[in-house]
């Protein structure tokens, strides 16, 4: 029970500090304030309501003008984002544009391997088929020749054996 009593009275002064502190400030600023007024007056310019309007058609000018100098740079930096864009995009299409011209040539390089090779397999089934004639016509003559002997060598032994 008397922790309690003594926390309470603990707080009380804090809270009582913090108010005192608080109403410093407060007088402080008030000062603050007056001394602000006066300087204020003294300084203040009185002129009539054509000048006041005047001035305030300026200041309203001035401040469209900063606005619209403002929107101007950020066009500028936009263009200059879009020109780079397009730049880059300009090279990009011909770095496609000399890929695809360099493709065609392989392509075609391909083409024209292809073409000699299909000539050269032409050549050599046409060399294969002539060789296959002769070896046909060779193969005829052979079977011929040995129907030749066989008829001849027939022929001997009938002789030998009368």
């Amino acid at each position: 029970m008397e922790e309690r009593e003594k926390e309470k009275g603990k707080g009380s002064d804090t809270t009582s500090e913090r108010w005192t502190a608080a109403i410093g400030n407060l007088t402080e600023m008030s000062s603050n304030l007056d001394s602000l007024q006066k300087l204020l007056i003294k300084k203040v310019v009185y002129v009539d309501d054509e000048t006041f309007a005047k001035a305030s058609l300026t200041s309203e000018q001035a401040r469209t003008i900063k606005v619209l100098e403002q929107r101007v740079e950020t066009l500028e930096r936009e263009l200059d984002a879009a020109i780079s864009a397009a730049a880059r995009a300009r090279n990009d299409k011909r770095q496609a544009e000399a890929a695809q011209k360099a493709a065609e040539l392989r392509a075609q390089e391909i083409t024209k391997e292809l073409e000699n090779t299909t000539k050269v397999f032409e050549l050599h089934m046409e060399e294969l088929r002539a060789k296959q004639e002769e070896i046909y016509k060779r193969d005829k003559e052979i079977k011929l020749l040995e129907a030749i002997i066989q008829t001849l060598g027939g022929r001997e032994s009938l002789s030998k054996s009368s």
